[in-house]
């Protein structure tokens, strides 16, 4: 064993800084915090988006475009997914219930029925609304939609 080949003890060096902890501990008086201001009280948080002052980078940008308060959010059903379903489910006759426990849609959407696919099957399909070609597609088939 020769001086250079010691070493100290594993973690008995490189402690973290005990913050808070008076004098002696070289983060005494201000515990690292500076003088005054915000960040020196307790109790501070940062609110999102704060840039120390700075005019924040949401209101530098422009605001821009509309939003109709009066829209109405359809979740949309194809054609296709239908004629699928019936195959699978055996079934000829469409609800709102009926989409529900098919897990397309949950209890509070409103669904339309879109043209996209080919159907083979005479269907009838009760929704919120359709596009005119699925009405086309469905009726062609002798099947019936209806709007609620």
């Amino acid at each position: 064993m020769k001086l250079h080949n010691l070493t100290p003890n594993a973690g008995s060096l490189g402690r973290e800084k005990r913050i808070g902890r008076g004098e002696g501990s070289g983060h005494g008086g201000t515990s690292t915090r500076g003088h005054k201001g915000a960040q020196s009280r307790s109790g501070y948080s940062r609110r999102p988006g704060f840039e120390g002052g700075q005019m924040p980078l949401q209101r530098r940008l422009p605001k821009f475009g509309f939003t109709n308060i009066n829209r109405i959010e359809y979740k949309a059903i194809n054609l296709s997914t239908l004629q699928a379903l019936s195959e699978k489910l055996s079934i000829s006759e469409f609800t709102i219930e009926t989409f529900i426990e098919a897990g397309l849609v949950s209890k509070n959407d409103k669904i339309k029925i879109l043209g996209n696919g080919i159907l083979t099957s005479k269907l009838d399909v009760t929704a919120h609304g359709f596009s005119k070609s699925a009405i086309a597609q469905i009726e062609s088939l002798q099947g019936k939609a209806t709007k609620i």
